[in-house]
């Protein structure tokens, strides 16, 4: 592997691009896919394109077999966010198993009483007003945003920001009436239809959930649902 293509690789990565390293194992011409551009002596076909954007999909480096042989591809996806409003209850469990799945966590919330290192051990914390820290954090394709505090001062700020973002996730915690109140709220402020269509609320799985833990559980599956639903397609088609 040229040490120029995997520098630029995980330098793209960094920046929020998706990038790649497409080798022909059995002659060893190499190319690097950034977003769109291909560098290299590698001519990327078909074939290669499909294997590409499945291993974006599916986050993982894998080989495929193309009519010059076998092309290993190594994937270079940008990191995994997860920006979570409130620093409540929920948010303590919901960090945690966000941050084992890989998720890069930041916990945000004005109220510095709530936002402590001891309620948050080793989470990234923001004791901006939300609009102001996703402003500054800039959620993209990569990215979950989920709000928990139930306070519309918040809540709709952030809720305003994650919608002019292309974040893939986003999710707000509350009843079906409080969601319908959340709704009317953004669409005074001129999003449409189709916008608030993207919130998932009440956020997470109907699983029944009562506990902080088990609504951690059930954000987390329909956070994964919706991340890796191109996956989910293709196995039904299958």
């Amino acid at each position: 592997m040229k040490l120029s293509y995997l520098e630029k690789a995980i330098a793209a990565s960094r920046v929020g691009t998706p990038a790649a390293i497409a080798t022909n194992l059995s002659s060893g011409q190499q190319s690097l896919i950034e977003g769109g551009e291909v560098t290299g002596n590698l001519a990327v076909d078909d074939t290669i394109r499909s294997g590409l954007t499945k291993a974006f999909v599916e986050d993982r480096s894998t080989t495929i077999e193309t009519p010059s042989g076998a092309v290993f591809i190594e994937v270079f996806n940008p990191a995994l966010r997860c920006f979570i409003v409130g620093a409540v209850h929920i948010a303590q469990p919901l960090a945690r198993m966000a941050a084992m799945l890989d998720y890069r966590v930041t916990v945000i919330d004005p109220r510095t009483a709530f936002a402590t290192d001891a309620r948050f051990p080793e989470i990234e914390l923001s004791t901006e007003w939300p609009d102001e820290a996703l402003q500054r954090l800039k959620p993209d394709k990569r990215s979950a945003v989920i709000t928990l505090t139930h306070d519309p001062k918040l809540d709709d700020p952030a809720l305003a920001e994650a919608l002019k973002s292309q974040a893939f996730y986003i999710g707000a915690l509350g009843s079906r009436k409080t969601h319908a109140g959340r709704l009317r709220r953004l669409a005074e402020l001129g999003f449409k239809e189709a916008d608030v269509a993207r919130i998932h609320g009440p956020v997470g799985l109907n699983i029944g959930a009562i506990s902080p833990a088990e609504i951690a559980v059930a954000i987390l599956g329909q956070v994964t649902s919706v991340l890796r639903s191109d996956r989910l397609k293709e196995r039904e088609a299958a």
